[in-house]
């Protein structure tokens, strides 16, 4: 367990589906832990900055009652110094972090999977065949948010402690 109270940033590529669910869904867990924990989003692109999570993320989770609030942003130099983590969603964001991490950087910059199966959350916003994309999309953003319930578990049980409570 840190001394220090640990502090989260998400990275996906553009900031809009995957980072802001696992920041909504990290938020809520270590609430429902009774944990005090920093946990914000960003993009390894410059894709969407300024723009409000997609719709299907902020549908997913409301469907959970899991607040979600945030304005997409690019990560930054300074996220490396000022995060203690920071949790890349698949292997390409792991490769962007580390390529643009600074030499003076503090965070430890992993995948998040690795706190569970090592497994990338897969990226939902395009969806399966276009024939079902509705219902494919709606699939995959909800399979993002039970992923992201199991590895916020799995991050904080590492991180701060097993908890006692069956978060989901």
């Amino acid at each position: 367990m840190s001394e220090s109270k640990p502090s989260v940033l998400v990275v996906c590529l553009g900031n809009i589906c995957r980072s802001p669910i696992g920041e909504a869904v990290l938020k809520h867990v270590a609430k429902e832990r009774g944990l005090d924990l920093t946990v914000d989003s960003a993009g390894t692109s410059n894709y969407h900055i300024g723009e409000d999570p997609d719709d299907r993320s902020v549908a997913i989770c409301r469907k959970f009652k899991v607040p979600i609030k945030h304005s997409a942003r690019q990560v930054q130099a300074d996220d490396f110094r000022k995060f203690t983590h920071i949790l890349a969603a698949d292997e390409a964001n792991l490769r962007n972090l580390n390529r643009v991490k600074p030499r003076d950087a503090t965070a430890e910059v992993r995948l998040w999977g690795s706190y569970l199966d090592n497994e990338p959350i897969a990226d939902p916003y395009y969806g399966g065949m276009a024939s079902i994309w509705f219902y494919s999309c709606k699939k995959d953003f909800e399979e993002v948010y039970h992923q992201c319930v199991k590895l916020s578990n799995a991050f904080l049980d590492e991180v701060v402690g097993k908890s006692t409570q069956g978060v989901e």
